[in-house]
């Protein structure tokens, strides 16, 4: 697959905002945002030529929204391998959320339920599609779990609106876990 600019601009400023700010010289505030100046600093020292509009761009189009700017700060809005205070807006409509994951993850899935692994939070979607597709960057064997919302907030745990059809929560029992292949 042959990336765009565009796509690996993308991914650069995932990986630095989500995971790696210090990597970079950025010291993110504790609701992950960084001065968009230093950002463009950063992309400018693997990609010359992007500019604050190009960056502004990706912001306003990503698909998922992943990224948020705020005045003359930016930051990722999900994903984070890091400590961050995100403050978004709870979810308290939705009813079914979608989590696509590798086949050979279902036996632990089943047994423990979906756990943030890595990150602050499990990414659950609204998108049955966008889980699925999700799900295949780790391969193409992939299972579709559905989580039932009202059994989240039974189990007291709160849904947030990260993305457009993203959603985190801190993990899913199994018993919220209904599953369809």
């Amino acid at each position: 697959m042959k990336w765009s600019t565009r796509t690996r601009v993308s991914k650069l400023m995932a990986y630095i905002l989500r995971h790696s700010p210090e990597e970079f010289g950025l010291k993110p505030d504790v609701e992950g945002f960084v001065p968009l100046g230093e950002l463009l600093k950063a992309l400018n020292t693997v990609y010359p030529d992007v500019d604050e509009e190009f960056v502004r761009n990706i912001v306003a189009n990503d698909p998922k929204g992943r990224y948020e700017i705020k005045g003359d700060r930016i930051r990722a809005r999900y994903g984070h391998s890091f400590p961050v205070s995100l403050n978004h807006e709870e979810d308290t409509e939705s009813r079914f959320l979608y989590h696509g994951t590798p086949r050979r993850n279902l036996p632990s899935i089943l047994r423990e339920g979906l756990k943030p692994m890595k990150r602050q939070f499990v990414h659950l979607s609204t998108s049955k599609s966008e889980a699925l597709e999700t799900g295949r960057r780790h391969g193409r064997d992939v299972v579709l779990l559905i989580t039932d919302a009202d059994c989240l907030r039974r189990n007291g745990l709160r849904i947030f609106k990260a993305g457009k059809n993203v959603r985190i929560v801190k993990g899913v029992p199994p018993d919220c876990i209904i599953l369809e292949v």
